[in-house]
């Protein structure tokens, strides 16, 4: 080898002394299957010269060219004397004839990282044999190119005549051929047909080297390259007759030498080209480097190698070779040896990478086009080879070959950067600033990693086909997001640190292009689901986990690169998983609030409010409503999911609104507080006439209450809602309003122990869960109080309040019917509303008792008309209604009673009020109340219906009211009110 690559050895990356010192028993080969036979990069012969021909070529001219370089000349040893004293000593100062006694390392082995096998036995000797006989280059080359002793005798021969025929002349002014043919007779072969096949071997060679592939071309009308031809064709039909005189021959001889010492300039040449064109010189060479190889072991390189490359390089002047031609060539018989040989031997794989370096150098200083050529077809096969493996590496290469496929992604690295910018002139026109092998390897990691992903994808499918009667199968895409895990987790494990040599993002492209992958997928499979199922979320959960492996795997190998990793996190568009779940189950949210929406406006057209139906008193609807709200929240927290805190306020807020509508509708038709107030009658003068007015329709009117008893909590006969059935609307509000406290308790306790219980605003957000129909709640209680309360003193019991009391004479026509009435619905309520509402309904029917009252005194209407002597009498029914609410205790609280009587307290003085001061205090609180604008006129005060002893419209009332002459005069004079409507 030559010394610049000797000297290199102390410069060589670890490519080969470290990593590439592994012996053939400890390399972990490639599996058989990738065994191979790759097609020769050379260009083809023109012409059909077989191996066996070709390596018989080249021993003659390695022979001639050792024996021409020798310090003495060349001699011929007979057979019979080869192993004779005298032959030994004739032979003894010839290069060829070295000793192997040698054990020195090789250089070459050395600079090219293949190991040492020691001593070698040459053709399969005994030890006792080597002491027997001396082995020599020359015998151990004879062997390496596989000639016999016969044919190595006989080319010795015919070299020796060469040599005394041209004396003084060196190899390469030969043509070899030529003088071969002359100087060996049929005679010098063991029969006829043996002589004719050299003979054949011989012209081919000429026909190859100076017509077929001359170093210099051919013109086409050169007279002499036709009449060889012509020659060459006839003796190829007919043996050529090789006497020194024979016209035939010197023609042959005299056409072969003035076509091989052709110039560029015209000139003759000293040298002979006969040899050194292209491909010819390329193969012959090849057969001359094959010797380096152990016959016996194919794939092993023989000890001697420095000594037989030495001498080989002594056929460089006949062959017109070089050191970069050589390297090339020794480049390719490596690389195609290993690959030849079942890729078992990763030394030739490593010893090629190391050679190629060498290449590397040599192709940036060589403009030959002949050259560029031959680098671009050795160099394309290689990476061709090479990229097969990588674009698939995953199905080529694992955790104990890596140091192979490391040697591999040099190769393919390094051939594609001498074929791009080294030898390619489209390359330096463009200079294109790129990182050739950041982007080569870039593309081996996707595609490597797009196949396996494809394959793991296939075995999966695979493995489902033939185990689909299986129960409880995992999705497919959740086993598909495992598998891509693992890869991904083995390629930051293995392959990534190798490559990342040349990728410094290796394990982030890989990540990358997985993601991708799945992603693909991923986007199929969510655009095809409909409704939220278990194997759904499953699958996107197990998605979310792998993206965030990936993305880990990324940005841990993006910690020392120049943009922190954007590139690759920018290549990565998230899954969204979350937002896919959080979408599903809000979707499966509002399927399950239609559901519940369409249950509550079933169950309230079906709904008749009996209070009967259950021993709570409330409406069998609002169990349904309430059960299937519960399933609701209890089906929502066994979704497998980690986002239940976050979505909780959707359900909740949706399951509040159903409520809401519920409430909504259990108001709904039962009127208003106004809706049972009677309107009130024009204001009119009462005349002493009008309390007798009554009297006569007693009778009739005490029919009507006994008609309207029956009514008691049931639905009247005009269709309104009976009081028990209001009970049972205010119990179920109540009963609402219980339970909803009671399911936000149990949603906060499930927030709290879910996977999100980090999320403590949100659990403690959870109080005001269902706040809107809780409020509704409470105030529909209220207006349900109210309602129920004005119904039963204005609608139910009017017949005694409005039609009854104190009609005509004040005495005649008292509380107590009302009163009466009054108890049998207070006992209705008793035992129909809940402990914990009862008091409020009580206390709205007292309230409006009280406003019942205090109507029929201010706005009773013409049938009635109070003296002062009246007021002894409604003091004391005031005091027996106060009684009733009271019931010796067992009722509503005294003070209760107390602060809700306080208006009807105040104003009962003035019915016990002289007339005089009446007018007085009317006509003061007016100008108290319109200022200077009542000076001239009294102005009427409107109705506001806000009682009052101080307040103008109530003492103008209980003026109207007055049975005396001086109110009835007051009133005519100041308002000119009417004596009759």
């Amino acid at each position: 080898m030559s010394s610049r690559l000797r000297d290199r050895t102390s410069c060589q990356p670890k490519l080969h002394n470290h990593h590439y010192q592994v012996t053939t028993k400890t390399a972990v080969a490639m599996p058989n299957h990738f065994t191979e036979t790759l097609t020769c990069p050379l260009t083809e012969l023109a012409t059909n010269l077989s191996d066996s021909e070709l390596r018989e070529t080249a021993y003659e001219i390695l022979v001639g060219a050792c024996r021409s370089s020798g310090v003495k000349p060349l001699t011929f040893i007979s057979h019979s004397d080869k192993n004779s004293g005298r032959a030994r000593a004739l032979t003894s100062t010839a290069s060829l004839q070295r000793s192997l006694s040698s054990t020195a390392a090789s250089n070459v082995k050395k600079a090219l990282g293949l190991k040492s096998s020691g001593k070698r036995q040459v053709s399969g000797e005994s030890d006792s044999e080597r002491v027997k006989k001396a082995v020599t280059i020359g015998e151990m080359l004879r062997v390496q190119m596989r000639v016999s002793e016969q044919i190595d005798s006989r080319v010795r021969r015919a070299l020796l005549r060469v040599a005394a025929a041209q004396l003084g002349k060196r190899i390469e002014s030969i043509v070899l051929p030529v003088e071969m043919l002359q100087q060996l007779k049929p005679s010098d072969f063991p029969n006829q047909w043996e002589y004719e096949a050299w003979q054949r071997r011989n012209l081919k060679i000429l026909e190859a080297g100076l017509l077929l592939h001359p170093l210099l071309p051919l013109d086409k009308t050169d007279t002499a390259a036709q009449q060889l031809r012509q020659i060459i064709r006839g003796a190829l039909e007919k043996p050529l007759e090789t006497g020194k005189n024979n016209k035939s021959m010197q023609a042959l001889r005299s056409i072969a030498l003035s076509l091989a010492c052709r110039t560029f300039d015209g000139s003759v040449s000293e040298t002979s080209h006969w040899a050194d064109g292209f491909p010819l010189n390329l193969r012959i060479y090849q057969m001359l480097l094959e010797a380096c190889f152990d016959v016996n072991d194919e794939t092993s390189v023989i000890e001697e190698v420095d000594e037989v490359l030495e001498l080989v390089k002594k056929t460089w002047v006949v062959l017109g070779m070089n050191q970069m031609l050589h390297d090339l060539c020794f480049l390719w018989i490596l690389f195609n040896r290993y690959v030849g040989t079942g890729q078992v031997e990763s030394d030739l794989l490593f010893a090629a990478n190391n050679l190629l370096m060498e290449v590397e150098k040599d192709a940036k200083a060589m403009t030959d086009p002949d050259y560029s050529k031959i680098i671009s077809s050795t160099l394309g096969t290689i990476l061709g080879w090479a990229e097969k493996r990588l674009l698939a590496y995953h199905n080529y290469f694992h955790s104990d070959n890596t140091e192979t496929m490391e040697c591999v992604v040099s190769m393919a690295v390094l051939s594609a950067k001498i074929m791009v910018e080294d030898i390619s002139h489209e390359y330096h026109r463009t200079r294109k600033e790129i990182d050739l092998a950041r982007e080569r390897v870039d593309n081996y990691i996707r595609s490597s990693l797009r196949v396996a992903f494809v394959q793991i994808m296939e075995k999966l499918k695979s493995s489902k086909r033939s185990s689909k009667n299986q129960q409880n199968q995992f999705p497919f895409l959740s086993i598909l997001a495992q598998g891509v895990s693992t890869l991904a987790f083995s390629e930051k494990a293995i392959f990534s640190p190798l490559l990342k040599r040349w990728h410094p993002l290796a394990a982030g492209v890989a990540v990358a292009t997985l993601h991708s992958c799945y992603g693909n997928e991923l986007k199929q499979f969510v655009s095809g689901i409909g409704d939220l199922t278990p194997d759904i979320l499953q699958v996107l959960r197990a998605a979310d986990k792998l993206e965030k492996d990936l993305v880990q795997i990324a940005v841990e190998n993006s910690v020392d690169s120049e943009d922190g990793g954007k590139s690759i996190i920018r290549e990565m568009p998230p899954y969204e998983a979350e937002s896919v779940i959080s979408n599903l189950v809000k979707s499966w949210i509002m399927t399950r609030l239609d559901r519940l929406k369409e249950w509550v406006d079933r169950n309230l057209q079906q709904e008749v409010w009996d209070p009967q139906t259950n021993k709570e008193n409330f409406a069998p609807s609002a169990v349904e409503v309430l059960r299937i709200v519960d399933e609701a929240l209890e089906a929502f927290f066994l979704l497998p999911i980690s986002m239940h805190a976050v979505l909780l306020p959707d359900l909740t807020t949706g399951i509040d609104r159903c409520i809401l509508h519920y409430i909504s509708k259990a108001k709904s038709g039962c009127g208003s507080q106004s809706t049972f107030v009677p309107s009130m009658p024009v204001l009119t003068r009462c005349s002493t006439r009008s309390k007798f007015v009554g009297v006569f329709k007693r009778k009739e009117k005490f029919q009507i209450a006994q008609g309207r008893k029956s009514q008691v909590g049931t639905t009247n006969s005009n269709g309104s809602l009976g009081i028990s059935q209001l009970c049972c609307r205010i119990n179920t509000l109540h009963h609402f309003r219980i339970e909803l406290d009671v399911l936000a308790k149990r949603a906060t306790s499930h927030v709290r122990n879910s996977e999100s219980a980090h999320m403590g605003n949100i659990a403690d957000g959870m109080g005001k869960a269902f706040e809107l129909s809780t409020t509704a709640c409470v105030k529909g209680i209220k207006q349900l109080c109210e309602i129920t309360a004005y119904k039963i003193v204005f609608h139910d019991l009017s017949h005694v309040l409005w039609d009854g009391l104190y009609v005509g004479e004040v005495s005649s026509s008292r509380i107590e019917p009302f009163l009466q009435e009054l108890e049998q619905y207070l006992e209705v309520i008793s035992l129909t509303v809940h402990s914990r509402v009862r008091t409020r309904v009580i206390t709205e029917v007292m309230k409006a008792s009280f406003d019942g009252l205090l109507l029929v005194l201010l706005a009773g209407g013409p049938p009635r008309a109070f003296h002062l002597q009246d007021y002894e009498t409604i003091a004391d029914d005031f005091k027996s209604l106060c009684d009733l609410f009271w019931s010796n205790g067992d009722g509503l609280p005294a003070d209760l009673i107390q602060k809700f009587s306080t208006t009807v307290s105040a104003i009962l003085p003035l019915f016990h009020t002289d007339t005089d001061s009446l007018i007085e205090q009317f006509q003061y609180m007016t100008l108290e109340t319109y200022g200077g604008s009542a000076k001239s006129k009294l102005p009427l005060p409107p109705t506001t219906g806000q009682w009052n002893p101080t307040e103008p419209n109530t003492l103008l009332r209980v003026l109207c009211y007055r049975s005396d002459e001086t109110a009835a005069k007051f009133l005519k004079k100041t308002y000119n009110l009417p004596k009759k409507l």
